[in-house]
């Protein structure tokens, strides 16, 4: 008989912020760039442990992935210092996605930098490039820029991942990546981006797919799935969710929240409970994994010391 899981949950990728405070350009209020879900002013506002824990309070979480949220990129490392001050007070998270822009000039440096704090496994920077099926062959992302491979080059001595967002159309660049860096773990953030639910748009996203579970040191986040207008369902995303899974094997998949974020398509419920019921006809053990295991064993995550003597971080600590 199917069963839900109800055991321990490691979400594999949220954020917390507080935009009065400390500079995400995106999240000013003026700020108003193009995003997938359309508008976003819901989330302008602080999400700190307190308030993830009141969205998450259904279900089991334990250990959390913090993903770096596009603070200035002149200041990657304040954003990790104000988020080991939250660990330290909070207890989560328990592994930190670090921001390095690995076209910068100082990249070396950051990297060498972030890799020095305790917490941080992985880095993230957006590639950019086409954003359009049809764009592919007229330009190309960062990732086919010498520099930027340079630094990549760099993260396997420095015992870091690379956390990969970028729509599945460019996934044929992450394929090269994968093969010239074997060394380096790159995980494939919320689920290739697969936005567009046309036959054509799911045939495409899933070919490209295909393609990139062939290299082993590949990892996917499930994650993001949610659709503009309209409530997550675990209906609408099954088959994605079932489809990724054949292709990586439960060994390389993860269940994450993208929270605060989804929180624009739906409640953490929806989510989590939508994940479940999906793979409730799984093996505990694939479960298990999912859910739990294959989160914690990549991002190593690690229980926090909680400070009740540190004052809660106000203001970034650069």
């Amino acid at each position: 008989m199917p069963e839900l899981w109800n055991g321990p949950i490691v979400d594999a990728h949220h954020h917390f912020w507080d935009p009065s405070i400390n500079d995400h350009p995106w999240l000013a209020p003026e700020a108003n760039i193009p995003f997938r879900y359309g508008d976003y002013s819901a989330i302008k506002r602080r999400y700190f442990p307190d308030d993830y824990f009141a969205d998450a309070s259904a279900h089991n979480v334990v250990q959390t992935v913090y993903v770096e949220t596009e603070w200035n990129p002149q200041d990657p490392i304040g954003e990790t210092r104000f988020i080991e001050g939250l660990a330290a007070r909070y207890g989560v998270p328990n592994a930190i996605v670090a921001q390095a822009w690995l076209d910068h000039p100082d990249a070396m440096a950051v990297l060498t930098e972030q890799a020095s704090f305790k917490c941080v496994r992985s880095v993230r920077h957006k590639p950019g490039g086409p954003t359009t099926p049809e764009q592919v062959g007229h330009t190309r992302s960062l990732m086919s820029n010498e520099h930027w491979r340079r630094s990549y080059a760099a993260l396997e001595g420095l015992g870091l991942h690379f956390d990969l967002q970028t729509p599945w159309w460019n996934l044929h660049e992450a394929e090269r990546l994968a093969r010239d860096f074997p060394g380096t773990t790159l995980i494939l953030n919320h689920t290739g981006l697969p936005n567009d639910r046309s036959a054509e748009g799911l045939a495409g996203w899933r070919l490209a797919m295909v393609r990139l579970a062939q290299w082993p040191n590949v990892r996917v986040k499930i994650s993001g799935l949610g659709q503009g207008g309209q409530r997550w369902r675990a209906k609408d995303n099954a088959w994605i969710v079932r489809e990724v899974i054949a292709m990586f094997g439960s060994d390389r998949a993860m269940f994450a929240s993208n929270f605060p974020v989804d929180s624009l398509c739906g409640s953490f419920d929806d989510i989590y409970s939508g994940f479940k019921s999906i793979v409730a006809d799984f093996p505990s053990a694939d479960q298990q994994r999912l859910f739990y295991s294959n989160a914690q064993q990549v991002y190593r995550c690690e229980p926090c010391a909680i400070d009740r003597t540190r004052p809660e971080p106000l203001r970034s600590e650069a």
